[in-house]
């Protein structure tokens, strides 16, 4: 038993829609979920539905597999879409559902990109989901482990579904050809490398793919019966590729680790790679460059301080300049980036170093180090000692500057790696002079520190 659902078809349809499998036999792609003996394919097969989430890209047959559900199953159907519906429309098929409960019906409820329900709208599933009164489904481009509410995704199993081969593409739109759902009733002319190029053109997505089809054939030049598709026409309906990004989704998050990871992994050509995905699906060049000027410190750091001084530059190229001649810059900046010497060694040395700030007591500013612009900060010792490093003749003092409790932390420890290996080398003379200088100023306190003792213990034996 099914209600009216938003997957009614009419010849007006488009294409994709008129083609929609009916049955898993038809169902192309998915092989890992919907193969002999898979999980999914076995309860649908036998009617054994359960609460679910399909995640996966556009196009690839997530609301094709609920309507497959839904022609198989003996259960109530009921369906909906996030984009369209609030809680008035929740509420009322949930009553339904209960009421179908109530008689030992089941009822699933399909919830078209359910993500786009906010976590008030997703908790109203939650208590009819856990009694049976419905089984859920859902439809998501998003992350669900972002996008779905805890309590709600506990009690769903995701199926994952992924991009289409372009030899998938390529059955689906031969059968498109061929099918009366289609364009079987015309003779189309087209060879076989256009078909190709339309399934590659598509990237993954199966609605995109018979769009395109459905564009190219009814712009195709036409006589009687027969329609001729031409590499102009082609071109004019393929001019700009659709590339699978979310600005605020997963993928984006994807793609900028994507770039990270090839830089720091000093591999050049797949890290231009992945800039070009995300700027030619219309990512902020800017974004890009904020992130590929942090890498330049974070990644790459005194390793090569002239990084830094690129990547910022190529920030400025991009605001002065903007999409499309930026690329040039930004990937200038990616490759120097991959290429250059790699040191981690000040992120390291601020993330211990922030460690002891939040955890370890707020100790006070040592007297010699701090400001003494008023005379009363002077009676009271404020920059007492301070010892002026431009005076001194190597431009060092033994002066300490950490809290006595921190005396001995080590934070930043530099690498052998490019312009650092001679950072490493200054900061050893550093601490070799100041040690030699501090146990050369020690000896004589140490001997003060006797005398006195000797002079406290006559004045006492005199006493006595």
């Amino acid at each position: 038993m099914e209600q009216p659902t938003l997957f009614a078809q009419h010849d007006t349809a488009p294409l994709a829609a008129r083609l929609r499998p009916q049955t898993l036999d038809e169902f192309v792609g998915q092989t890992h979920l919907l193969g002999k003996g898979k999980v999914l394919r076995n309860l649908i097969e036998t009617d054994c539905i359960t609460s679910m989430i399909f995640w996966g890209p556009p196009g690839v047959g997530k609301t094709t597999l609920a309507r497959i559900i839904a022609n198989r199953t003996k259960a109530v159907f009921l369906d909906f879409s996030a984009v369209t519906s609030g809680m008035k429309e929740i509420r009322e098929v949930m009553q339904q559902a209960d009421t179908h409960h109530r008689y030992g019906e089941k009822t699933i409820v399909f919830v078209d990109e359910i993500h786009r329900f906010n976590k008030a709208q997703q908790d109203a599933f939650l208590p009819f989901v856990e009694k049976g009164s419905i089984i859920l489904i859902g439809a998501t481009t998003e992350n669900p482990s972002f996008e779905i509410n805890g309590a709600l995704l506990s009690r769903c199993k995701v199926f994952v579904l992924k991009s289409l081969t372009s030899a998938d593409i390529y059955t689906l739109l031969t059968r498109a050809l061929q099918d009366k759902r289609g364009f079987g009733d015309l003779h189309v002319k087209i060879d076989t490398e256009m078909l190709q190029a339309i399934a590659n053109f598509a990237n993954g997505d199966a609605r995109s793919a018979l769009s395109t089809l459905e564009m190219v054939v009814l712009n195709a030049p036409r006589n009687n019966d027969t329609v001729t598709v031409t590499p102009q026409t082609l071109e004019q309906c393929t001019s700009k590729k659709s590339l699978l990004y979310d600005k605020n989704g997963e993928e984006h998050y994807n793609l900028i680790s994507a770039l990270h990871k090839s830089m720091r992994n000093s591999d050049p050509d797949a890290a231009v790679y992945w800039l070009a995905r995300m700027l030619e699906a219309g990512e902020d060049p800017l974004y890009v460059a904020r992130r590929v000027t942090r890498f330049a410190a974070e990644d790459v750091g005194l390793a090569d301080p002239h990084a830094l001084q690129l990547a910022v530059a190529a920030y400025q190229a991009c605001h002065f300049i903007g999409m499309p001649e930026c690329t040039v810059h930004l990937t200038e900046a990616v490759i120097y980036l991959s290429l250059a010497p790699k040191s981690n060694a000040m992120d390291v040395a601020y993330h211990a170093a922030k460690e002891d700030a939040l955890k370890q007591l707020a100790e006070p500013v040592p007297l010699a180090i701090r400001n003494a612009p008023t005379r009363l900060m002077k009676e009271l010792h404020y920059g007492q000692d301070y010892q002026f490093a431009h005076d001194a003749p190597e431009k060092l003092t033994d002066m300490q500057c950490l809290p006595p409790s921190l005396a001995d932390r080590i934070y930043y420890r530099p690498t052998e790696q490019g312009v650092e290996g001679k950072f490493k080398t200054r900061l050893e003379q550093i601490k070799t002079w100041k040690k030699k200088h501090r146990a050369n100023t020690k000896a004589p306190q140490d001997q003060q520190l006797e005398n006195d003792k000797h002079t406290k213990n006559d004045v006492h034996t005199k006493k006595t």
